[in-house]
């Protein structure tokens, strides 16, 4: 065991804490929003060549990762200054193609996260 790894297994090295600690916290809040979104997306089946054709589409799975994204959002705004455009636009692009994919879509306002944005 190096000097820099705590004891325990399991327990995350003392190298990438400190890596962590010199992070930003608006670039960790960005890299959050960019999974949930790339996530979100992959649930709705927007990364595959035919969008809503792949076999990963889960619109329960998508509802969740939409909802979280839009709370994170909301949140964050504050903090993320010239980004928080681009995110809101992106975030919207998510709950319409939750809608256009749903069977039965929820009533405007009641979608995926509207109410947190």
């Amino acid at each position: 065991m190096s000097p820099e790894t705590p004891a325990g297994d399991g327990d995350v090295p003392a190298q990438v804490i400190r890596e962590l600690a010199t992070i930003p916290a608006a670039e960790v809040v960005s890299n959050a929003i960019i999974l949930l979104m790339s996530a979100a997306a992959e649930k709705l089946g927007l990364a595959e060549a035919e969008p809503g054709a792949s076999e990963h589409v889960d619109l329960d799975e998508a509802r969740k990762l939409i909802t979280a994204l839009a709370g994170l959002v909301q949140a964050a705004t504050p903090d993320l200054g010239l980004h928080a455009k681009p995110i809101r636009d992106g975030l919207r692009g998510l709950q319409a193609a939750f809608r256009e994919a749903s069977a039965f879509p929820d009533p405007p306002g009641e979608g995926p996260g509207e109410k947190l944005v």
